[in-house]
């Protein structure tokens, strides 16, 4: 993950909100259904209530992006922040699966595939993901336990 290089980059704690630190944070597409769909199935399996959302096309999820040199206007990976380490593609998924400790943790296990492959999966379905899961025109609704815990 590209760490910001410029003075003129803005710090991570001048981005994100007060009420988000120490929080993990999940910077979604907002209109892919696969992307939607995980942030629900986040949404569901955090029994903690840790996890915030932000979907990449709102200001703060843009602005994340930018900070860690991510594309603003094609979306092909989500963003996950946990304790202010951003994570992306393949290793934004198995850290979220850590943080949401037993069973999913052991998700962990796709470690064990080398990095080219574990690159290569992720790139075939991030790239066929509309195709494959469908795109809605604008943001999904989320449900009423997502919309809670949605910033920016």
């Amino acid at each position: 993950m590209r760490k910001p290089d410029t003075p003129a980059d803005k710090n991570l704690k001048d981005i994100l909100p007060a009420d988000l630190a120490g929080r993990p944070l999940v910077v979604f597409d907002g209109v892919c259904v696969l992307c939607s769909g995980f942030a629900r199935l986040v949404t569901r399996l955090d029994r903690r209530d840790r996890f915030r959302f932000a979907t990449a096309q709102s200001p703060l999820g843009a602005a994340l992006f930018r900070h860690f040199g991510l594309p603003t206007d094609v979306y092909d990976t989500n963003l996950v922040l946990i304790d202010g380490v951003g994570h992306t593609r393949m290793e934004s998924f198995l850290a979220v699966m850590r943080e949401l400790g037993w069973p999913w943790r052991t998700a962990s296990m796709l470690l064990i595939l080398p990095p080219a492959v574990r690159s290569w999966l992720y790139d075939r379905i991030a790239k066929n993901r509309y195709a494959l899961f469908g795109k809605r025109d604008t943001c999904d609704i989320p449900s009423p336990a997502l919309r809670s815990r949605l910033v920016g």
